[in-house]
């Protein structure tokens, strides 16, 4: 809505069957916390919708932004390509270019080598937040914070994140009442080499207490290696890659393993290979991630998942969504099991061979092409507004 209220000078249409320009939005996270958006605007002509014209502006915003600055920068970027492509298209006459008032106010443009950062390009941020939810029979309080520090260059990249998880739930029961407090916490560490267009090594490391899971301390340190068939920079638009790490994990368990350990050192190795695109016709992403334990190659686990978006005419889309996992991989379950309100709640997890998750759909559509109008009235109405 906000687009099509501020570019006013185009017609919007609802089926990009229908479009003579398609524009295709991806992002991706800058060093400082922002977004970097990358717009790619693609001229459609004959039946066969070939691309006749091709374009592409990126548009950064600050990790300071409100929702409205966002949106203005990137209705700029939109505005700016749209413009272009009817400049080169032939279609005279659309826009009118302003200077700014008052004449030249504005400085030339400073060179990023011009710069002086008092902060070596690193960002931090801090977050919390509280819950408290309830009724006559049952309370729920959870408390969360977070702190991350980040810095990030062509070639590194380097991400630190530490939180801390309360929750307390309490409900009423036929047999009683029952109370559950937990406390978990962790910190992740990734540091990332970028030493060609294609390869990345890197070191994760974590140390966390994980209730659910029965650790009362977990850490590990990982290297790391990915190779990338496309190069990264093409990330947003279509991406293609190999991720493999090996190394150890300590783990200090609550209660004694169905294998009647109280605290572990394993190493483990796993390997993930990942393909997303996104174009005209819609979007795709697919994925296989294999691992198991180096002391035991019985205790595996292999994970698919895969997701596609697809136009078949114009008018009718189709999508869907699975995942499965086969899970062989569970050293930690408390050999005392599960309680059925643990279960029911999700406090802790209980052992399974295999998980999985299906969803399948359509979309189907007709009438006028054309979506310029909006009408904001009764926004909260039942029935005020059709997606």
């Amino acid at each position: 809505d906000y687009y099509r209220t501020e570019i006013d000078w185009i017609d919007w249409v609802r089926d990009g069957a229908d479009a003579d320009v398609h524009v295709i939005v991806t992002s991706s996270t800058t060093g400082a916390g922002g977004r970097e958006y990358q717009l790619d605007f693609m001229g459609l002509q004959g039946l066969e919708r070939s691309v006749v014209y091709e374009d592409q502006i990126r548009v950064q915003t600050l990790p300071t932004d409100t929702d409205r600055e966002a949106l203005d920068a990137v209705t700029h970027g939109l505005g700016l390509g749209l413009a272009q492509y009817g400049n080169t298209m032939g279609y005279r006459g659309l826009v009118r270019l302003e200077g700014v008032e008052g004449g030249g106010g504005a400085g030339r443009v400073v060179a990023q080598s011009e710069v002086e950062d008092p902060w070596n390009l690193w960002f931090f941020r801090l977050n919390g937040n509280s819950n408290l939810e309830g009724e006559s029979t049952s309370e729920t309080i959870r408390l969360f914070s977070s702190f991350s520090a980040s810095r990030v260059t062509p070639t590194w990249k380097i991400n630190l994140r530490g939180n801390m998880n309360l929750n307390r739930v309490e409900f009423e029961l036929d047999d009683g009442r029952f109370v559950d407090r937990r406390t978990d916490w962790g910190f992740d560490q990734l540091v990332v080499y970028a030493f060609t267009d294609h390869w990345s090594v890197g070191l994760q490391g974590q140390a966390a207490r994980m209730t659910r899971f029965n650790q009362d301390f977990r850490i590990e340190l990982t290297p790391a290696l990915e190779y990338s068939f496309f190069p990264y920079e093409e990330a947003t638009r279509r991406a293609l890659t190999v991720f493999y790490k090996i190394g150890p994990a300590y783990r200090d368990y609550t209660e004694p393993t169905i294998f009647g350990e109280s605290d572990e050192t394993r190493f483990e190795q796993a390997v993930e290979v990942e393909f997303s695109q996104r174009q005209t016709w819609g979007d795709a992403s697919f994925s296989v991630q294999g691992s198991h334990f180096l002391h035991d190659f019985a205790r595996n686990n292999l994970s698919v998942r895969g997701n596609v978006d697809v136009r078949i005419v114009r008018g009718f889309s189709v999508s869907f969504r699975g995942n499965v996992a086969w899970v062989d991989d569970q050293i930690y379950l408390a050999a005392g099991g599960v309680t059925d309100e643990e279960a029911l709640l999700q406090l802790r997890q209980r052992g399974t061979d295999f998980n999985y998750g299906i969803s399948l759909g359509f979309s189907f559509q007709f009438g006028s092409i054309f979506n310029n109008v909006v009408n904001n009235r009764f926004r909260g109405a039942p029935g005020a507004r059709f997606f």
